[in-house]
């Protein structure tokens, strides 16, 4: 009883640390996905209004009280039309979110290859679209495509891009070490900021990234630019450096686990 006593009492001074510390680790959360999905803009909309309903009660305005608390009904519902695709991201996203997902580690171990073929295609100027699946399910946009289910290397991924064949303007899926499907299609991007020097093929690539949590790497047809898409934002012309050293850390690669696999001859590339 004793022990159970000072166990009790243990707890009553840092149960405090422990509600803190969760409320803490849940906004961070919060703030995180809403950063990530672009929807900021609907706190800060809902902070004006807020505000502005705020100011007419400090000010006892009573007739523009009466008014919003009449049109506080139909705010609301024009509020959710407005802002339906930040909400539905935010729900899109809520649902793919792990949130313990501390120190796991998965087992891509073919970038390089993706980035050799990357590479090289961009040195021809010719556009690639590569999508790495982590935790949401493709489906819906994998059977749009070719179902391939073969091993990735960056001869197979320069076949299917460097070539007008009826695969090479969409997009591959790969997971696993593996090409999924070929020839997919994607869905275009909802922002209306996005620069209009981009294509159909980034537009593409940062509309996938704001739906799921998926990496899409782009090759532009017209600059030779290597890009990549997540987190419904688009990261231009990075270098090869920048680039393996963000995909290991979105893909969770671990140093060892890198398989370097070069098997493009650009001898004959370059002839």
């Amino acid at each position: 009883m004793l022990a159970f006593q000072t166990l009790l009492k243990i707890y009553s001074y840092i149960s405090p640390v422990i509600d803190v510390a969760i409320i803490a680790f849940i906004l961070y959360k919060v703030y995180e996905l809403l950063i990530k999905t672009n929807a900021i803009q609907i706190l800060r909309s809902a902070a004006i209004i807020a505000l502005f309903y705020l100011g007419a009660w400090i000010l006892k305005l009573d007739t523009l009280l009466w008014i919003l608390n009449i049109i506080s009904p139909g705010l609301l519902v024009c509020f959710v039309i407005v802002f339906h695709p930040e909400l539905r991201k935010v729900i899109l996203k809520l649902g793919q979110r792990q949130w313990f997902a501390f120190g796991k580690r998965s087992k891509h171990t073919h970038v390089d290859a993706v980035l050799i073929a990357a590479d090289q295609l961009s040195k021809m100027k010719r556009g690639m679209l590569a999508v790495f699946v982590r935790h949401t399910k493709m489906d819906d946009y994998i059977e749009t495509g070719t179902r391939l289910d073969a091993n990735l290397t960056s001869a197979l991924l320069y076949t299917i891009f460097s070539h007008d064949t009826p695969l090479h303007d969409a997009a591959c899926f790969i997971e696993n070490g593996k090409i999924i499907a070929a020839g997919c299609f994607l869905p275009l991007s909802e922002q209306y900021d996005i620069k209009k020097t981009f294509g159909t093929r980034h537009r593409a690539a940062l509309g996938l990234s704001e739906q799921t949590d998926a990496v899409v790497l782009v090759v532009s047809e017209e600059t030779g630019a290597i890009s990549l898409a997540y987190d419904s934002k688009l990261h231009y012309d990075l270098s090869i450096t920048e680039l393996t050293k963000t995909l290991e850390e979105l893909l969770e690669i671990t140093s060892d686990s890198r398989n370097i696999e070069d098997t493009i001859d650009e001898s004959r590339i370059n002839s």
